[in-house]
């Protein structure tokens, strides 16, 4: 049992995490957890109103996933939470199933990070291309900010399918605007950018909500406001196992594979970030194992899904952070703020909330990424941003991701076959020997194709093309240094060459094959169709040995064809002739 306790994951991060572990890292560790806490505050409390449920349901899920997750997470610096790209996508699920169907779906989401954590699946999530989380980030901040609308305009609109409709029913019904409630988020929102270029420490939302309060306090203005904040992290309102619809579970797969596929993309990315600022590695299996425990105990407390949060991990790096204490200390300290000033925290009007989110929304905006696509005019990365974007705000986020996917591999295949080429050019012996080997006469019927790129579906076209002229030559030697790949279509292609020069009585050499090629060469039987003595290291290489054979014996392709001229016969018979001489 000892052995295989030390043989833990988590027990062997722990170990490193704090080996050495003395006062004064806790006191990094403790001033870190406090200033998280105070960022993560207001941020909690917005993103469980914009989840569909409310700020309380925000705060209990920071509360636990700073104690649950991150005590589990596979590394020190990780804080999770709910966030912003989370309610974006909860917003629509609680709208059509509930906060009941909310709570069950991140359940279901839960016990799939956990199965991909355990079968080691973490490192598959890094494929999805930057383009793609670009597009759908952005997506994600258009549908914060347009939920926001109804908060910070002071306006109660009707419900609509996604966020699209939502914004086009503002066009189309054009409703006026509170001013106090536009000034109270006007206040928030110029602080959270102005404070910052005077004081960096202080959290700008946090200022931003206490002068919004003040404010609606002071002159009496009737706003809406959070309400009532109960002072325990078990909620009234929460999932409970007779409340668990199990016959509508299959209609609630989508919504969770949702959650997962958002939880784990953001939670990595995430871990990414905290890796470059760090230097420290994060074990992304593990990560997703705590990330899914978290979401199966959460919502039996009445919060909603979190996952890891850019924003605080950052924080509580630059604020001098080094263990996972501090995810857990900056939980602590939320809940004592929950204990101790609920009464205050329900006075915050929703427009200071939805002033923070604003501000959010366009932060969480990828704007060097989107820069550099634009700058560098990379239009297959802005095809798939922009694909990608409209459709998270039209959709949701699964289908958005798998349809910018999909453009992206249809992007890189294209450009994959156009990278694909085939040169060829006749035997030159002056090349040869300025390659320092010694051949006097090359043979016309030989010629040399050089291959570059992938060989697979999307290039079996041009290969084809290339070998249109293959016919009349006796010997090809194809190069495929620049090879790295060849599917099942291209050894069909390949194969086909080989037999129609076999075919001509012709002979089929290679050159320069690389490892996984030649893996799939031995496989499928090219290695066995050309024999292993005609595959060589390099096309030099290749065509010395056949001169050199065909001026022991003679160009039999020539012979054939009675080839007087031929140059490497005319060899051939003067070295025969010098051997009856000498007697050799």
């Amino acid at each position: 049992m000892q052995r295989f306790i030390t043989h833990l994951p988590l027990v062997a991060i722990l170990r490193r995490e704090f080996a050495g572990y003395n006062a004064a890292t806790f006191r990094a560790d403790l001033l870190a957890g406090l200033t998280v806490g105070a960022v993560a505050l207001p941020l909690a409390l917005a993103f469980g109103v914009a989840s569909g449920a409310d700020a309380a349901a925000g705060l209990v899920t920071a509360i636990l996933a700073g104690i649950i997750i991150g005590g589990l997470g596979g590394a020190a610096y990780q804080i999770s939470g709910p966030t912003g790209a989370m309610s974006a996508i909860l917003g629509g699920i609680a709208l059509e199933y509930g906060l009941s169907g909310v709570w069950v779906a991140c359940v279901m989401a839960g016990l799939a990070l956990l199965l991909l954590g355990l079968f080691r699946l973490g490192r598959y999530i890094s494929f999805i291309p930057s383009p793609v989380i670009a597009g759908f980030t952005s997506g994600i901040a258009l549908i914060i900010a347009i939920g926001q609308l109804d908060n910070v305009l002071g306006v109660s609109t009707p419900r609509a399918e996604n966020s699209v409709m939502k914004l086009l029913g503002y066009f189309a019904t054009l409703p006026k605007p509170n001013w106090q409630t536009l000034a109270l988020a006007g206040v928030v929102v110029a602080t959270m950018l102005l404070l910052p270029r005077f004081n960096k420490t202080i959290p700008g939302s946090l200022v931003g909500l206490v002068l919004a309060t003040l404010l609606a306090s002071f002159t009496g203005w009737q706003v809406p406001i959070i309400g009532e904040i109960p002072r325990t992290i078990l909620l009234d309102n929460h999932l409970t196992l007779d409340a668990i619809p199990w016959a509508s579970l299959g209609d609630l797969l989508a919504p969770a594979v949702s959650i997962a596929a958002l939880g784990a993309i953001e939670s990595l990315l995430c871990g990414s970030v905290g890796a470059n600022m760090t230097g420290k590695p994060m074990d992304s299996n593990q990560e997703l194992v705590a990330q899914g425990i978290g979401n199966l105990i959460i919502p039996f407390f009445g919060g909603v899904p979190a996952t890891a949060a850019i924003a605080r991990t950052s924080v509580a790096i630059k604020s001098g952070g080094v263990t996972r204490l501090v995810s857990i200390i900056h939980a602590l300290v939320l809940l004592a703020s929950a204990l101790v000033l609920a009464p205050l925290i329900g006075q915050i009007p929703l427009a200071a909330l939805g002033g923070v989110l604003l501000v959010t929304a366009w932060r969480m905006n990828e704007w060097e990424t989107i820069h550099f696509f634009s700058h560098a005019r990379l239009k297959h990365a802005l095809a798939g941003f922009f694909v990608t974007m409209i459709a998270t705000v039209a959709l949701d986020l699964t289908q958005a991701v798998l349809i910018g996917l999909t453009i992206s591999a249809l992007i890189y295949l294209r450009q994959s076959a156009q990278a694909t080429e085939v040169a060829s050019e006749p035997v030159r012996a002056e090349k040869l020997r300025s390659q320092g080997h010694t051949i006097s006469e090359t043979c016309p019927s030989m010629h040399v194709y050089y291959l570059t790129g992938p060989i697979f579906f999307g290039s079996v076209h041009t290969l084809l093309e290339s070998f249109e002229t293959a016919s009349d030559y006796h010997t090809l030697v194809i190069s495929m240094r620049g090879v790295p790949l060849v599917d099942a279509m291209g050894v069909q292609a390949l194969q086909q060459l080989i037999e129609e020069q076999h075919k001509r009585d012709g002979l089929v050499c290679f050159a320069g094959v690389q490892p996984a090629v030649r893996e799939m060469f031995d496989r499928t039987g090219i290695t066995d169709s050309v024999g292993k003595e005609r595959i060589y290291w390099d096309a030099a290489q290749a065509i010395v040995q056949l001169h050199e054979q065909r001026a022991e014996s003679g160009c039999s392709h020539c012979t054939r064809r009675n080839g007087a001229n031929c140059a490497v016969l005319r060899a051939a018979r003067e070295r025969a002739a010098l051997r009856l001489e000498t007697g050799d």
